[in-house]
């Protein structure tokens, strides 16, 4: 090999190193979202309704620790844009609520960033905590009314300890998460 042929073979191995190493210390933030297509769902809080829709869509908001409005937005979008609805000639997953009209209920879980310690016992510590999640999450929602209507999006009570009810439509669920900050977005 010669001298040209080995410098290329060692800044190609210390790419990789680099690499790898950036995949296990870069801190990835990424909104998540877990939507359900729902017949029906309200929230409860201290035995009292708060928040209940007819047919549309739940959605369990976790915010990462780094989130940033970027990802509010990119989570807003594809909330929206989600077509989990067949259309009216009977093509399957063409619709999405702002087509339909339906309603979208958001609910606030801190715990869709937990972990399991080693002792089985959960690890919040990818969620964003609450002063910063409350005004995330409210941003969240100001966001959605303004890219739909404001009176077909309600939510339950942040920080509150909620009884959500819904019947499940399909059964259909789908995980979002917003694209991590620094990635290219796909259009997978």
């Amino acid at each position: 090999m010669n001298l040209n042929g080995r410098a290329l073979y060692v800044l190609d191995k210390f790419l990789l190193i680099s690499f790898v190493a950036l995949l296990f210390t870069e801190e990835i933030a990424a909104m998540r979202l877990v939507l359900q297509r729902v017949k029906s769902a309200s929230v409860r809080v201290e035995g009292e309704i708060v928040s209940s829709i007819g047919p549309g869509v739940m959605a369990l908001v976790g915010l990462h620790d780094n989130d940033t409005e970027e990802n509010v937005k990119d989570c807003c979008k594809k909330l929206l844009a989600a077509k989990l609805w067949e259309n009216d000639s009977g093509g399957q997953w063409r619709h999405g609520v702002k087509q339909r009209n339906l309603e979208v209920l958001c609910v606030s879980q801190f715990t869709l960033y937990g972990t399991l310690s080693k002792k089985n016992q959960p690890d919040y510590k990818l969620a964003m905590r609450a002063i910063p999640a409350k005004a995330l999450y409210s941003q969240f929602l100001s966001i959605l009314k303004e890219s739909y209507e404001e009176d077909k999006i309600f939510d339950g009570k942040f920080g509150a300890m909620m009884d959500v009810e819904l019947i499940n439509d399909g059964p259909v669920t789908i995980i979002i998460d917003s694209e991590p900050l620094g990635t290219p977005a796909s259009d997978a």
